[in-house]
Formats: C-alpha cells, sequence, structure tokens
C-alpha cells in the first residue's frame, strides 16, 4: 500500500500551489524538464494509450513564436516564462498501444476504426497527462500557469505542420513571482461537489 503524503507535500502540490502570471528570471535546465517528463509519464491512462506530447519552449525564439498565437495578457506570460509547454496529443496514439499495452496488442483495433471513440479517448487521457506535468512539476519544485486563451489552429500550424499532432493546452513552468498572483479564490464544498451513493 502506497504511504499517505505528508501535510506539507499536500500543500505543495494542491493547497499551497498557485497558477503564477509572472516569472522570476531564472532559467530551467534542460536536464530538469527530462527529468519532469521521466516522473509525469507514469500517470495513468486509458490502456495505457499515452497520447500526450510535450513541446518544451524554452529558447527565446520559441516562446517569442507561441506568443505571437496568444492574447496579448498570455504573450506576455510566455515570453517571460521560463518555458512554456504546449500539452499536445497525437490522434494514432493507438498505434503505439501494441509497444505500451503488451499484454493486449489487439486493444489497438478498440481505437484505429472508431475516430469517435479515438478522439475522446485521446482528448480524455492527453488533458489527464497534461494535468500529471502539473502536479509533477509542482513535487519537483517549479510554479505553472496552465492556460489556454490562444489560437489551436495557427499554433497547430506552426508547430505541427509536418506532424499529426495536435495542441490541448499551455503550461508555463518556472519560478513564479508571489507578487502575481492574485488573492485564493474558493472552491465548491463537499456537499455542492460531490455526492456519495
Amino acid at each position: 500500500m502506497p504511504e499517505q503524503l505528508s501535510e506539507q507535500a499536500l500543500d505543495t502540490l494542491f493547497r499551497d500551489a498557485r497558477t503564477y502570471n509572472n516569472w522570476l528570471d531564472k532559467d530551467i535546465a534542460e536536464d530538469t524538464l527530462h527529468r519532469l517528463y521521466d516522473v509525469l509519464k507514469w500517470g495513468p491512462t486509458s490502456a495505457n494509450c499515452s497520447p500526450a506530447r510535450f513541446v518544451f519552449c524554452r529558447s527565446a525564439e520559441a516562446k517569442a513564436r507561441l506568443a505571437g498565437h496568444a492574447m496579448a495578457t498570455n504573450a506576455e506570460k510566455i515570453r517571460k516564462a521560463p518555458v512554456t509547454v504546449i500539452v499536445a496529443q497525437h490522434p494514432r496514439f493507438y498505434d503505439w498501444i501494441p509497444e505500451l499495452f503488451p499484454h493486449n496488442p489487439d486493444a489497438r483495433e478498440w481505437f484505429a476504426p472508431n475516430p469517435d471513440l479515438a478522439e475522446a479517448t485521446m482528448f480524455r487521457n492527453a488533458t489527464l497527462q497534461g494535468a500529471y506535468l502539473i502536479v509533477a512539476a509542482r513535487a519537483l519544485g517549479l510554479d505553472c500557469g496552465p492556460m489556454s486563451g490562444f489560437d489551436n489552429a495557427t499554433v497547430d500550424a506552426d508547430f505541427f505542420a509536418d506532424s499529426e499532432w495536435r495542441s490541448n493546452f499551455l503550461c508555463s513552468i518556472g519560478y513564479g513571482d508571489p507578487e502575481s498572483i492574485f488573492p485564493r479564490h474558493p472552491r465548491l464544498d463537499f456537499d455542492q461537489a460531490c455526492s456519495v451513493l
């Protein structure tokens, strides 16, 4: 059985974690990005399908390109962040199922002939993997600024013209400037959001 995390760890991952809008001038080493992926990749997905793909925009050129597809306030966040990740997804994720789900390689056929199921599975699980990115980044001492507010079609045309990848959402990562966060907003209580049957 897994051990419960400490209260401090839960604060780091959730209760005290915030969405950052500006960043300290502190770089993220490329090996940290490798470590980040090596943590998040273990999060569960349907049939271990792992449809998410990640583009770490770290250079000034890449961030400027990406910022050109975002609304003005988000463009500024992208330019200032040490790294902004394009959380993307591969529509033919099922081609990797024989490798990733070896005890049932025929599971590829659950999705390949069924585009509606494949689309829903891709989107759901790539979004989950994007959430794993956020939690893993926080666990490694990084702050996050997930965002939409960009043009998926033009990001895809710019960054994925030679591939089948498609953007899902963006997430800036780095060391957040505490002056840039808003006051903590409320969340729904258990009785508002949950039921026990």
